[in-house]
Parts: C-alpha cells; sequence; structure tokens
C-alpha cells in the first residue's frame, strides 16, 4: 500500500473523509498529536488500526467526535459533570471516560463497558470529522509504543505503507496527548495527565483523585490509552535523573563523562538553561525550550526526542521536570519513554 500525503485542501479531506467511510485509515493533525484515525463502529477498520500500529487489544482508543452534541452516538449516558466539562474545555485536549453506547465495538474499549471521547480543537481534524460523519477512533499515528508524531514526516517514518493516507498541517501546537479524565468514578479520576492541566480541572469542577497505575487486572483491559509504565520510548534508550534539578543535572553531567570515556555515543534532552553545563563535552543536544516555558517544552518534547533518536547515541540522557500544571504531563511522557530512571 503507497500512503498518501494529503495537503489539508477542502478537496483532500472530502477524500480523507470517504477513505474513514470505507473503513481506510487516515492520519490527521490533532491540537496535541496526529492521530491514526479509522471509523470508530466499523470493527474492520478498528482491527486494522491496532494491526497498523502493532497495538495490543487491552489498549482502548480514543473516539473523536466533531461535537458535544453527538456524545450520545457513542457514550450511553453523559452525567452533569461531563457536560460541566465539556462545555469549559471541548474543542480542546481533554478526554472523558464515560459508560459505553453498545453501539461502540468492544475492541474500541478493550472490552471495558466504558469508551473515551473527545472533541479536538485542530481546525483539520474539526473539518475532517465533520466531512466523515462518523465518530473517528484514532490512538497517535505511530508504532505501539514508540514516540508520539507531531509531524506529517513522523508519521510516514512509522506508519508509511501501512496506512492509506495522511493529512499533512504542520507541527501539532501542543505536541503531547489529551488529558484523561474517568467520569464514572466518584471523586473523577485523572489517568494521564496532558494537554489540561490537573490545576484547570480543578477550578472548574472541584477536587480531582489521581491515579498514577492501572492494577494488574487493568493490564488485560486498560481504561485508558498512555497507562502502560514503558511508552512514547525512543528507539535508543533513555536515561532519565529525577531529583533537585540542580543535583539531577550534576549527576547527568557525572553519568555523560563516564560514558564518553567508556567510548559510548551520548545525546542530552534538556531545557535551554541547563545547556552551558554539557556544551564542552562532545555530546549531541537538543534543546526543550525555557525551562520557565512549559508550553514551549511540551511542543518541543516529541519533536527532540526523536530527532536526537535519530542521530543513533547509544544513551540519551535526560532530567526530571517539575510534577505542576504542564510539567506534570511532561514528566509523566519522559518517565514512560526511559528505560532507566535514576533518583538522585
Amino acid at each position: 500500500m503507497q500512503t498518501q500525503r494529503l495537503d489539508p485542501s477542502p478537496a483532500a479531506i472530502a477524500h480523507a473523509a470517504e477513505l474513514l467511510r470505507r473503513g481506510e485509515l487516515v492520519a490527521f493533525p490533532t491540537e496535541t498529536v496526529y492521530g491514526l484515525g479509522g471509523h470508530a463502529l466499523n470493527e474492520t477498520a478498528v482491527a486494522a488500526i491496532f494491526t497498523a500500529k502493532g497495538r495490543p487489544a487491552s489498549d482502548p482508543l480514543i473516539v473523536h467526535l466533531a461535537d458535544a452534541g453527538e456524545l450520545p452516538i457513542v457514550a450511553a449516558a453523559t452525567p452533569p459533570l461531563a457536560t460541566q466539562l465539556a462545555a469549559a474545555f471541548w474543542p480542546g485536549p481533554l478526554t472523558l471516560i464515560l459508560p459505553r453506547h453498545p453501539r461502540v465495538p468492544l475492541a474500541v474499549t478493550a472490552g471495558r463497558e466504558t469508551v473515551a471521547v473527545r472533541v479536538p480543537a485542530h481546525p483539520v481534524a474539526h473539518a475532517l470529522l465533520v466531512a466523515a460523519g462518523v465518530p473517528v477512533a484514532a490512538p497517535s499515528a505511530n508504532r505501539f509504543g514508540h514516540t508520539s508524531p507531531t509531524t506529517a514526516g513522523h508519521v510516514l517514518a512509522d506508519l508509511a505503507g501501512r496506512i492509506a493516507a495522511v493529512i499533512d498541517g504542520g507541527a501539532t501546537p501542543i505536541g503531547i496527548e489529551s488529558t484523561v479524565l474517568d467520569c464514572t468514578t466518584t471523586p473523577p479520576t485523572l489517568l494521564r495527565p496532558g494537554g489540561i492541566s490537573l490545576e484547570a480541572l480543578e477550578a472548574v469542577i472541584g477536587p480531582v483523585q489521581v491515579r498514577t497505575r492501572p492494577t494488574a487486572g487493568e493490564q488485560h483491559g486498560l481504561a485508558s490509552p498512555g497507562l502502560l509504565d514503558r511508552h512514547y520510548a525512543p528507539d535508543h534508550e533513555l536515561w532519565l535523573f529525577s531529583g533537585p534539578p540542580a543535583a539531577a543535572l550534576v549527576r547527568l553531567r557525572t553519568e555523560a563523562e563516564a560514558a564518553l570515556r567508556a567510548g559510548l555515543r551520548v545525546g542530552v534532552l534538556l531545557p535551554d538553561d541547563d545547556l552551558a553545563l554539557m556544551r564542552d563535552l562532545p555530546v549531541e543536544i537538543e534543546s526543550l525550550g525555557p525551562a520557565n516555558d512549559p508550553a514551549t517544552m511540551a511542543h518541543r518534547l516529541y519533536a527532540a526526542l526523536r530527532a536526537l533518536d535519530s542521530r543513533q547515541p547509544d544513551r540519551m540522557l535526560a532530567r526530571d521536570l517539575d510534577d505542576a500544571g504542564l510539567g506534570r504531563a511532561i514528566r509523566d511522557r519522559l518517565r514512560r519513554a526511559a528505560a532507566r530512571v535514576v533518583e538522585v
């Protein structure tokens, strides 16, 4: 199969919508990352998503809608809390876990009676969903477990020849996945931090409980995407140094020097503020942006990981970030991408 690279023109979007209705797979930009879309109510299309990505059946998909008014198509009930959240954050990077409507295939939900739903804010995603006229299941458009894609080029690097088309809408603005909130628990549960911060959620709905790991039973049918311990990973091993920033950075440099003495090729992924300590070393460097600008660091994270990975270092080194605001989501992605977390 040859994967078509489409522009975001109305004619191309109409063509992509027709492909989706026929059960083909189309990757498209959202405000978070590129999604790999398939007709959510077509079991053959849903199965093709898992095959193209090499994704295990235990990892559920997020269903994308053009408008919150379409929720009754995929959700058996919409609690008042979900209506309040949709009014505050949709369209946008928030995924809600709701009771599954029977018409949604269990393959979409990893066999669970809940479904993950969101309304994306990206204009290309919205235009595609309107044109398709069907709910679209869309995980990130990459090989399962690999670093998420934020450009059409990233999608093609992972999935060329496996999917019908990708709509090239440029780099995604946020750069990390949506926040996932389970609305079937009391209080609601944050399953995955993302583009909407915990603080923003609590400002609207009050207390939210935070769960960091799935239970053993859930490994056979996760409540949400992004819950596996190892995820978002580059091909070359990443070591993450966690602790007070100054101490973590000193330890990172010490490990870089040791790796260089051992003849290893080293790459570092750091905020701009940290790079001065590394520039005298013969290492590959990728910057995340200013440490006090989490939005820029989130936008850069996956692109920088992929760029550093493409230089084929023997080891990649990064330091942990603050666990607040958008930094919570960045930290979550770095920890799941890391082959080793070094506590300082």
